[in-house]
């Protein structure tokens, strides 16, 4: 692994039209494609992880990226998965729905320093073979002198090819930021995910949501329940975050309280149409 390269990837288990809405609100740059079957990658187009004009330390990229995971992840159905290294460090986390985020981290000379529990946890809720699959995960949890961060990624994204993962060449871990970029905004059919403010957020996920198998039923008592917890859950999440400064995680507050208004306004002017169809 370059010395100097830090970088990341969010693999999401969705295609691109069902992720867009999401990332949007995520309001920051990023460029969107498909990673195999059912599955997408979203490759930041800053770097958030960097330090500021001031001189004042920023985010690590780990905590940035676990941010951005949990964000996506408790606004959908689908899990995220966040790669990323530095100079130091490597690894890993799996966000999904409201469950605590899980995940593994790496030296950068590839000597394992997380649980090994996790990866357990983590073949689980990706639906990976409880023995073969967890098997091969377990193996990069054990000390390998041929083996750096950058190999041990390698090694976690071969486990998920069975789930239909195929990153687009060129998207490898240990790669920089900017090669990163690159190689994204030349696949066929990427798109570039750009804030363009609240008005066009809630177009945006209103249209995903009349357009996706989940629309007719995102109405009643569920629905209201949901966006009520995700309103809750959403306030001092974001509070939180923005005491401690922390982008990721007040990016995912944010996000709950615009998923929980959001649901609210589309259950009630779902629960009017048939209504006003009355007349």
């Amino acid at each position: 692994m370059n010395a100097t390269a830090t970088g990341a990837l969010l693999l999401c288990r969705a295609d691109p039209e069902t992720v867009r809405p999401l990332a949007h609100l995520l309001r920051e740059p990023l460029l969107l494609t498909r990673a195999g079957q059912g599955w997408s990658v979203l490759v930041p187009e800053g770097k958030p992880w960097r330090t500021d004009g001031a001189g004042e330390t920023a985010e690590p990229v780990d905590r940035v990226l676990g941010g951005w995971a949990t964000a996506l992840a408790v606004g959908s159905t689908w899990p995220v998965l966040a790669l990323w290294w530095d100079a130091d460090r490597a690894g890993y986390t799996l966000a999904a729905g409201f469950r605590r985020p899980v995940g593994y981290v790496w030296l950068a000379d590839g000597t394992p320093a997380g649980e090994d529990e996790a990866m357990r946890t983590f073949a689980a809720r990706l639906g990976l073979d409880p023995v073969l699959d967890v098997q091969a995960l377990e193996r990069l949890t054990r000390p390998d002198p041929d083996a750096n961060g950058e190999t041990r990624l390698r090694g976690l994204l071969a486990a998920l090819t069975a789930t239909g993962v195929t990153l687009p060449a060129g998207l490898t871990p240990g790669e920089s930021a900017d090669r990163l970029r690159g190689v994204a905004g030349v696949q066929p059919g990427v798109e570039r995910v750009e804030w363009a403010g609240w008005r066009d957020a809630v177009r945006v996920e209103l249209d995903a949501v009349e357009s996706g198998r989940m629309g007719p039923w995102l109405r009643g008592p569920r629905a209201r329940a949901l966006a009520a917890a995700q309103l809750t859950a959403g306030v001092p999440l974001l509070l939180w975050g923005a005491r401690r400064r922390s982008g990721g995680w007040a990016a995912a507050g944010a996000l709950l309280l615009a998923q929980g208004a959001l649901g609210l306004a589309y259950e009630r002017a779902r629960a009017r149409r048939p209504a006003a169809g009355e007349r």
